[in-house]
């Protein structure tokens, strides 16, 4: 077994580019979404819960307390944009666009040739929107980072239990 198999750590892929955490200090591609936190840009304690479905392109944007984002009305806001820009950055415009199934047909899948793409999208219907997961998951992110490095197992990081031996 290799060192990081018997560690209570994961590998981490490291980014596609280097991206500066201030403004999208969290981006994921789950649950069949590219979804993340997007710091405000008018108010440094707000926070916007920001995503877009793969391959309807079905959008939310609110605040981390459920308060409907201003700007995402008709399109994508600043944040959803901000978003999608980050994750470009983190995973690379290829991986980005076969998540969501976009087709970009003109050169490399970037921010604004994905977005582009997915300009007649709608918001997602009330009720589907996966604020509080994904708020959720960013808070535990956090809580991981005050840790000090250890090879020690993390009890919460233990996820399945313990076997009997069979005879």
């Amino acid at each position: 077994m290799s060192d990081w198999e018997q560690s209570s750590t994961a590998r981490v892929i490291p980014p596609a580019r280097p991206r500066k955490l201030a403004k999208v200090p969290f981006v994921e591609l789950a649950d069949g979404r590219l979804q993340g936190v997007v710091s405000s840009g008018s108010d440094i304690e707000r926070v916007y819960v920001s995503s877009v479905a793969a391959g309807t392109y079905a959008f939310a944007c609110s605040t981390n307390n459920n308060r409907p984002c201003g700007g995402a009305r008709g399109g994508f806001c600043n944040h959803i944009r901000a978003l999608v820009t980050e994750a470009v950055l983190q995973y690379g415009g290829e991986h980005v666009a076969r998540y969501l199934r976009v087709d970009v047909t003109d050169g490399e899948p970037n921010a604004p040739a994905l977005t582009q793409v997915m300009t007649g999208a709608r918001p997602a219907p009330a009720g589907s929107n996966a604020a509080a997961p994904v708020f959720s998951r960013f808070l535990r992110h956090l809580a991981y980072l005050e840790l000090a490095p250890t090879t020690a197992p993390l009890p919460e990081m233990q996820w399945f239990p313990p076997t009997r031996a069979v005879a």
